[in-house]
């Protein structure tokens, strides 16, 4: 008798296995606080949140530019644009391990049962770590977005758009040879997903992840002007309507409060406490590596790079007024959220405040 294989993408190795509670004292809360807070000054936008969690026990600061809103900034919904790729992953991690899918499924098939897979087809895991050939956008994504650049361009182009233009026209290169960031990919991947399930992409999410995690403050668009962060330019004073992802849902549509986002990194750091278990671990697990020496490596959700203790886990995120960065780090039982109400400009310093945060736990 053979044993049954593991799902992919598989196991993670003994250095991604959590270490032992390390314990901290008062010096040791005090001195990451006084980092909290040159991390939040530093970032220089009209609203930021710095959240750590070190073995479950969480530390907030937050402040900005801008007069304190009416609700507490931590109680805030933020957009976290691409970092949003972290829970799709986790999500087809997930339908993996249940057996829904493999991974494997040509994604035209479960968008189209009817549509000619040909020699070399784009797969779902193809999509997911963005070898599928693709561009970063569809071709035709700026002539359409382009009325509404400074304010919605990603509504312009919706779902329907998104699968069309995939099942028209072909992957730039064969699928599995290159590497390429694609939130094009990742959206078809969301439909892919949603069309194979029968589900509707947003039940889907809810039902499979942010419920069984307990992520009750997170949702895929604007709900409450009281309670949802308000993004601004690259000024830091003009605000900007709330981002609506259009067909990119899957690929940056989650917005989603500090403490929620915690939750979700603190389930990866102790996987065996969460219904999600078998999934939480596979998302550490590498699928591509590349760059010179191998030295950027990816797994189904995460960039991975190494750190004297061990690996180290991220993405970040961007909309047109907010950005985010998510990471953890099973050597020390350290996670860290990070959130600002300011978009992205040359030489932005807060993705790279909040990396070296991390990096230097």
């Amino acid at each position: 008798m053979t044993a049954r294989p593991v799902p992919w993408p598989g196991e993670p190795g003994d250095e991604d296995l959590p270490t032992a509670p390390a314990p901290h004292g008062p010096g040791d809360e005090a001195a990451l606080r006084e980092r909290l807070a040159e991390a939040v000054d530093a970032s220089d936008a009209p609203d930021v949140v710095f959240a750590v969690s070190r073995h479950g026990r969480r530390t907030l600061h937050s402040g900005g530019t801008a007069p304190p809103p009416a609700v507490a900034r931590e109680d805030l919904r933020y957009e976290i644009g691409s970092a949003s790729k972290t829970l799709t992953g986790l999500l087809l991690a997930l339908l993996i391990r249940r057996g829904v899918l493999t991974g494997a499924e040509p994604a035209a098939a479960c968008l189209d049962p009817g549509h000619p897979a040909g020699p070399h087809p784009v797969t779902l895991a193809h999509l997911v770590t963005h070898t599928a050939g693709l561009p970063a956008l569809p071709a035709d994504f700026v002539p359409r977005a382009l009325p509404a650049w400074r304010t919605n361009p990603y509504a312009r182009y919706p779902a329907d758009r998104v699968t069309g233009t995939f099942l028209r026209h072909g992957p730039r290169h064969r699928p599995g040879t290159r590497w390429h960031y694609s939130n094009y990919g990742v959206s078809v991947l969301g439909h892919a997903l949603a069309a194979a399930t029968r589900t509707p992409w947003e039940d889907l999410l809810t039902g499979q992840v942010l419920r069984p995690l307990g992520l009750s403050g997170t949702a895929l668009r604007a709900e409450d002007e009281k309670t949802d962060a308000t993004g601004h330019r690259k000024d830091g004073r003009t605000p900007v309507p709330a981002f609506d992802a259009g067909g990119f849902a899957a690929a940056g549509a989650v917005r989603s409060t500090p403490h929620d986002l915690l939750t979700f990194l603190e389930a990866h750091l102790d996987p065996a406490r969460s219904p999600a278990a078998g999934a939480l671990r596979a998302v550490r697990v590498p699928v591509l590596r590349r760059g010179l020496g191998h030295r950027h490596v990816h797994t189904v959700a995460w960039f991975r790079h190494p750190t004297d203790g061990g690996p180290m886990y991220f993405h970040s995120g961007a909309t047109l007024g907010q950005q985010a960065f998510l990471g953890f780090r099973p050597d020390t039982g350290t996670a860290l959220a990070a959130v600002c109400t300011r978009r992205f400009r040359a030489r932005d310093p807060f993705i790279a405040t909040a990396y070296a945060l991390l990096a230097g736990e």
